[in-house]
């Protein structure tokens, strides 16, 4: 009964992970394919699953095309000028914005991952992201850097202000250190 026991756990380590990826994929899939049927539909009387979806992925394709262009370069400036000025926003806007940058832009920003002395007495150390290095505009005059943390099992972290000499580089890629340390550090290297 207990090998049985064990089976069962051990289809379920080798299912679970791949039902919910399957899971989450349909349902982004399908909000995804649902946000224009109600444009769609009257103009096409047929419905075939993924239309929608493909139609929403050329359309910011285009968009992404134009932001780029001539054109789209003013317009881009001239929105992002007025989100600035409202303040709740501007907030809102330049995080948004700095966050996807940061991940998907053209200039990533968790590019440089170290390792932080957290607990000088227990030696304990954490793994994160170097985000800046110069603090001087915030009035830090001391040597210290920016440090993000994500955390584990999920999609967001803190960020520490930490001097230099408690952080190492590591020469890592940074896609491997955001894997292992998002997996809770069970993903290996």
């Amino acid at each position: 009964m207990k090998k049985m026991a064990s089976y069962f756990v051990q289809g379920l380590i080798f299912i679970a992970p791949i039902g919910v990826t399957t899971y989450v994929v349909y349902l982004v899939f399908k909000f995804i394919d649902n946000l224009l049927k109600t444009y769609i539909e009257p103009v096409s009387p047929i419905n075939i699953p993924g239309v929608n979806l493909l139609v929403v992925l050329i359309v910011i394709t285009i968009l992404g095309f134009l932001a780029q262009s001539i054109i789209g370069k003013p317009v881009k400036a001239f929105i992002a000028k007025l989100l600035m000025k409202a303040p709740f926003i501007k907030i809102i806007y330049t995080s948004i914005r700095d966050l996807l940058s940061a991940f998907v832009g053209k200039e990533k920003k968790f590019n440089k991952p170290v390792l932080v002395r957290v607990n000088t007495i227990s030696n304990l150390e954490k793994l994160g992201f170097l985000t800046q290095e110069d603090l001087s505009s915030l009035g830090i005059k001391e040597k210290k850097v920016a440090v993000y943390f994500p955390h584990s099992y999920n999609f967001s972290g803190e960020m520490f202000i930490v001097p230099v000499e408690h952080v190492t580089p590591i020469k890592v890629p940074s896609a491997e250190v955001m894997k292992i340390i998002v997996s809770g550090g069970v993903s290996g290297f």
